[in-house]
């Protein structure tokens, strides 16, 4: 039985060999796909993928300062218009900056009434009875001077005496004398290079205001154009940064008419002729199709970026980009959607020659 054993288990397993080889070579039918691709409606065609945007282009929102969002007052779908607020970063700093800025404009202000409003009645006043009183002095002082000069007994009075009532005399005149400017000082009212000055400052404090309170409005994001709210990836305590950031805090464009931005590798660009007709097909469903209408071509060829997720793309190639736009009315189709776009073209040069001549006209 020892003798038989092995070979028999050898034939089972030999024979166990041979039908996993031939059950292995069966060919494997071909995956189904989802959906199935759309055809090329033209005899020759260049054929690329095209992604739908706004007609603005998609807008990326960003914060002209970092800092914290308080508030949002938009939602993603919403219509808004020019200038209309999207959301707020914290401005309490700024506002408490605007509260002393607005008092130095109030006291510049009150500081050039002041000027223009002199001389007050009540200091014109003042300087009048001062000057009657110098006067008075002044009187008196002579009056004393008389009295003295008319003595005329021999050492009755110094010498002395008769100086020191002179000088006095001298004194009040003076006295008068400063007096009277001070009275017309006064009624001239405010010199003018005052009021030019204080002019300067109020302007200067109002201006410092003017860049505080704009500063306060720039932390309102506004809507630049007429458009709708594609995204939102901001939320209220959320720190906002100034710097470009790969996401953008929000996403909105005009979609009151799509656009499709077709990407043509740079191997049929020559065959591109601008005003072909051009079909688009949504991924998923072929049967949904617009008829394109061309709008520009951007004349730089760029590293392609966006990427369809077949198997045959390439990556390592750059590509032509060409704008058209449809009429979306009554058709699920979505900004950020990929579509697939041929393009009616002449076909692809056969021999150098041709293509020779091509490249010189």
């Amino acid at each position: 039985m020892r003798k038989f054993i092995i070979p028999i288990i050898a034939a089972i397993g030999f024979a166990i060999a041979i039908y996993m080889v031939s059950s292995s070579n069966k060919p494997i039918p071909p995956a189904m796909p989802v959906a199935q691709p759309a055809v090329g409606p033209f005899k020759t065609f260049i054929a690329g993928a095209g992604m739908i945007e706004a007609a603005t282009e998609n807008i990326s929102i960003g914060a002209p300062t970092a800092g914290i969002v308080t508030d949002i007052y938009v939602q993603i779908g919403d219509y808004v218009k020019a200038g209309q607020p999207l959301f707020k970063i914290d401005d309490r700093d700024l506002q408490a900056q605007a509260s002393v800025r607005k008092a130095d404009v109030e006291q510049a202000e009150a500081k050039l009434v002041k000027l223009e409003k002199l001389p007050r009645p009540e200091d014109v006043n003042v300087a009048i009875a001062t000057l009657r009183q110098s006067e008075a002095n002044l009187a008196d002082a002579q009056t004393q001077l008389k009295r003295f000069e008319s003595i005329t007994q021999p050492g009755a009075i110094t010498q002395e005496d008769l100086s020191r009532r002179r000088y006095a005399v001298q004194g009040a005149q003076a006295r008068v004398e400063e007096a009277k400017a001070r009275l017309d000082l006064l009624k001239a009212g405010t010199w003018q290079p005052d009021i030019v000055v204080a002019r300067a400052e109020l302007d200067s404090a109002k201006a410092q205001l003017k860049a505080i309170e704009t500063d306060i409005d720039r932390l309102t994001v506004k809507a630049p154009v007429n458009s709708r709210i594609l995204q939102i990836k901001i939320r209220p305590g959320e720190f906002a940064p100034a710097n470009v950031t790969s996401t953008p805090l929000m996403l909105l464009g005009n979609v009151d008419k799509l656009h499709v931005r077709v990407d043509i590798d740079e191997n049929d660009a020559w065959r591109f002729e601008p005003n072909s007709p051009a079909i688009a097909f949504a991924r998923g469903n072929a049967d949904i199709k617009v008829d394109l209408a061309y709008i520009r071509t951007e004349p730089y060829v760029v590293p392609k970026i966006s990427l369809t997720g077949e198997a045959t793309e390439r990556v390592d190639t750059r590509v032509l980009q060409v704008i058209y736009s449809f009429d979306q009315s009554k058709r699920p189709l979505y900004v950020g959607q990929l579509m697939d776009v041929y393009i009616k073209a002449p076909p692809a040069l056969a021999t150098s020659t041709d293509a020779n001549a091509a490249v010189k006209q």
